[in-house]
């Protein structure tokens, strides 16, 4: 009986923290600006859907501890493709909440913000890249 209250409760913390963080990318509008920002509308619903089964699919892998296996080279596209779409929330993430063009008019900047904003984009994939293939347990 005790382990079945300790699932239920894991469960349902899950839940409750991935709905949670789809609810707050939602609120904030990242995924219709992401959506706008690649000029991909017709596709909005696969990006949310992407994103929920995304959430489920982590936590079940880090909840059960699945062990892949995966060779170098697989890990090292995993790893492109996270960084791709982390950068991505992130630069949308920084649009909704004006950080570029607060950031860019006080560093004086302001005409170089696409620049500014794929700096940030590439160095999150290439952060994602370096975790995925250095220190990945794969």
């Amino acid at each position: 009986m005790e382990i079945a209250v300790v699932l239920f409760l894991g469960i349902a913390g899950g839940l409750a923290t991935g709905a949670g963080y789809v609810a707050f990318i939602t609120v904030l509008g990242v995924i219709p600006r992401l959506v706008s920002a690649t000029k991909t509308q017709p596709f909005i619903n696969l990006y949310e859907m992407a994103l929920v089964f995304g959430v489920i699919t982590g936590t079940c892998m880090h909840i059960f501890s699945v062990d892949l296996s995966l060779p170098d080279f697989m890990t090292a596209i995993i790893g492109l493709f996270s960084g791709l779409f982390i950068g991505m929330a992130a630069a949308a993430l920084t649009e909704v909440l004006n950080v570029f063009p607060i950031l860019s008019r006080r560093a004086g900047v302001f005409e170089q913000i696409n620049i500014l904003m794929m700096a940030v984009a590439l160095g999150k994939t290439a952060g994602s890249l370096v975790q995925w293939i250095f220190f990945s347990p794969l």
